[in-house]
């Protein structure tokens, strides 16, 4: 008789789109074998507590040190893309596997697409009209709109969430350059080019302030960057000077070098052209929904 699998779910986490709740965990039970036995904890206590039995671990974070108490587990599994936050590979004891989120790019494109057409069709600039008391800043407007088809996008890592990224805007008249490590190399004549610099980049492949003062140099002055990757690859006082100085037409940004974003920060200030977002791009109800289904499908939850 097969032994029954045990999965241990803790998704706890403050930020309540992340957050395990009752439609999301009604479909996990949906997926879940017939019989498998289902362990939800709300704390690393109740987590370390239960992980003994564990055939499956389901969770934002896992230190390697907690393999020790894990002798069972043969899936390690944790919704976010970022590397950071389980261990590597080559900590992984014998027969077990680490899955990372892969679901990003159906969510984080919209998002992109969302910076993107606020900017081309000057929604930002009426609310700053607006907010200033403006009633019919009609004539001011004319000169800041424009069209999103026909325009050039460059995104800057382009794995699963840029490919999703660059094929909505392909959808919509874009033309779209992707790079990845084996091509980043003829990143800077593309930049000639490019209405918008879409950054998509992880954290812990050797991408610390890839976009530079030299990169920022490259692009036109209408050129607006989209960063939805991670911090770390942009020269964030690099970045504050070229918008000062309108070098760029604009910066959308979700992630930063320090999160959350602290007063110290270059890009604490209110700079032409920079909307800060707090780290949200994959904000959505489907996210855990998403999550789960992915490993349903990739053969995990067996």
């Amino acid at each position: 008789m097969r032994k029954q699998n045990t999965y241990l779910v803790w998704l706890n986490w403050p930020v309540g789109a992340f957050r395990l709740n009752a439609r999301s965990l009604a479909v996990l039970q949906h997926l879940l074998p017939a019989g498998a036995r289902l362990v939800v904890v709300r704390s690393e206590r109740a987590f370390l507590r239960a992980l003994p039995e564990a055939t499956h671990a389901i969770c934002w974070n896992f230190d390697k040190v907690w393999f020790a108490r894990a002798p069972k587990l043969r899936v390690l599994a944790t919704p976010s893309a970022g590397r950071e936050l389980l261990p590597a590979d080559a900590e992984l004891p014998p027969g077990v596997t680490r899955v990372n989120g892969a679901f990003h790019g159906a969510i984080m494109c919209e998002t992109v697409l969302a910076c993107i057409f606020a900017h081309a069709r000057g929604l930002y600039r009426a609310y700053d009209f607006q907010r200033a008391g403006t009633l019919w800043p009609r004539a001011e407007m004319s000169p800041l709109c424009s069209r999103v088809a026909g325009t050039h996008a460059v995104i800057l890592g382009y794995g699963k969430i840029g490919h999703a990224v660059g094929a909505r805007l392909e959808a919509l008249g874009v033309s779209v350059t992707g790079f990845r490590r084996r091509n980043v190399k003829d990143l800077l004549p593309s930049l000639k080019t490019a209405d918008w610099l879409v950054v998509v980049l992880p954290a812990d492949t050797g991408t610390d302030n890839i976009v530079n003062r030299r990169v920022l140099a490259a692009l036109p002055r209408r050129a607006v960057l989209v960063n939805v990757g991670r911090g770390n690859a942009v020269d964030e006082t690099a970045l504050a000077d070229a918008l000062r100085r309108r070098r760029i037409a604009g910066a959308y940004l979700d992630v930063f070098k320090k999160e959350p974003l602290t007063a110290d920060s270059p890009l604490a200030a209110d700079l032409p052209g920079l909307v800060r977002l707090p780290h949200m791009a994959a904000f959505a109800p489907e996210y855990l929904p998403f999550f789960f289904q992915e490993l349903a499908d990739g053969g995990w939850l067996k």
